[in-house]
């Protein structure tokens, strides 16, 4: 009995000077991490050739630290803040495209259907090489969009370099206002509809929610295409509130922290808004983060067919953590995981049905302004063709030009059939 209670409180004491030790250690390495950087931080206002601001140098060193993380995580300044919530809550001048950094390039992962972008030709999968004049290397993704944005009427230029060119390109685009519109929708067929989301804003769900409403009340609605082709993603609660609609109960999608204990589930619930008639989801290359939460829901709850090609895989969630200046600080803090707990980070959703975009030859050079990036879960490797975005044309259009589309129309008309035959 006494060396058994000896030797326990050996251990305790051992444990005990352990974690002190442990403790002190991380402590002192804190320490002289911090002290390093005073000192550089004093070398650079003693000796640099030019005075400069030491907040300018602290905030470049938030920005730093944060950009050596992740591509996701970042520093946003007061000005780049305010940018941020106009452009999910309102308008804002611009010439539309929605881009990313890869590989420290900057890289156009879509244009705005109807914006100088668009027109001016920008396509998916240009890479940025210069923002009036100055290099875009290693620039962050919120510089560039301060860079690229501005007053309506005014132009910027842009040294583009497309992925089939082998030189460089300058384009000038005057900006526009651009509307944060990212529901669009069509009827194929009566009572079958191309329903396409371009993104996920803070008024996503509502505006759909009044499209199905307006529609179903002139018409039975009996099979949606749902759209999430070029789409980059957006607000995580979109996102739920998107699929919820489809689902009227069960797993929808849940996110997991580095603590254990931080997965937080969300779950879809029966609404007056459910729509409960056959859907079919296209998807590709370009769909990113938000839709492929929706997608990967459909799919893993059986509750659609997904057709097309793999998407991006961005699996990653990112939080605002506001400053007390006004800045704030954009963090990736967990990852999202499917209702079968897949992690789509650097993997994506793969389709149910393969299906990549094609072209008809005479339609391929009147159409070149179309072209979607050859993007996939890793963008080294590409994996994907042209992409068609019908929202300029109309049904018949539409249908005639866009295979994936029109697979889409077929399968929906025939899930109802199908689920007789499983059953």
């Amino acid at each position: 009995m006494r060396f058994s209670h000896f030797l326990g409180t050996m251990i305790l004491l051992v444990g005990l000077c352990g974690t002190a030790s442990s403790s002190q250690a991380r402590d002192t390495d804190h320490y002289q991490a911090l002290k390093q950087f005073s000192q550089v931080l004093d070398l650079i206002e003693k000796n640099y050739v030019q005075e400069v601001d030491r907040t300018d140098l602290i905030h470049g060193a938030i920005e730093g630290m944060l950009n050596s993380i992740d591509p996701h995580s970042t520093y946003i300044d007061l000005d780049k803040f305010k940018m941020m919530q106009e452009e999910f809550q309102g308008e804002f001048g611009g010439i539309g495209i929605q881009i990313g950094v890869r590989d420290k390039r900057l890289t156009v992962i879509a244009p705005i259907e109807d914006t100088p972008a668009d027109k001016a030709g920008l396509r998916a999968g240009d890479i940025i090489l210069e923002i009036n004049g100055a290099s875009a290397l290693d620039i962050s993704l919120e510089d560039a969009v301060s860079k690229i944005r501005g007053p309506k009427g005014e132009a910027v230029e842009l040294t583009i370099l497309h992925k089939e060119s082998q030189a460089p390109e300058k384009v000038s685009i005057v900006r526009g206002t651009i509307p944060l519109v990212s529901v669009k929708f069509k009827e194929l067929e009566p009572g079958y509809v191309h329903l396409r989301l371009t993104d996920f804003k803070a008024n996503t769900t509502d505006d759909m929610h009044g499209k199905l409403r307006e529609y179903s009340a002139k018409q039975e609605l009996k099979g949606i295409v749902l759209d999430l082709r070029n789409n980059p993603g957006g607000l995580l609660n979109q996102a739920i509130s998107v699929t919820d609609t489809f689902l009227r109960d069960g797993l929808i999608v849940y996110t997991q922290g580095r603590d254990p204990k931080s997965r937080k589930d969300e779950m879809a619930s029966r609404q007056s808004t459910d729509v409960t008639c056959p859907v079919v989801v296209l998807i590709n290359s370009g769909s990113a983060s938000a839709s492929e939460i929706v997608a990967g829901a459909l799919q893993d709850r059986k509750r659609a067919i997904l057709i097309g090609e793999r998407t991006f895989g961005k699996g990653s969630v990112q939080t605002i953590m506001p400053l007390s200046d006004g800045s704030a600080v954009k963090l990736t803090i967990a990852l999202y995981y499917t209702p079968n707990g897949r992690s789509i980070q650097a993997e994506g959703i793969d389709p149910d049905v393969e299906l990549p975009f094609t072209l008809a030859a005479e339609d391929a050079a009147e159409l070149r302004d179309f072209r979607e990036a050859n993007l996939s879960k890793h963008l080294d490797n590409p994996n994907g063709d042209a992409v068609l975005d019908p929202g300029a044309l109309d049904a018949k259009e539409a249908l005639a030009k866009d295979n994936q589309l029109r697979i889409g129309l077929s399968m929906v008309k025939s899930l109802p059939r199908f689920m007789q035959l499983t059953n």
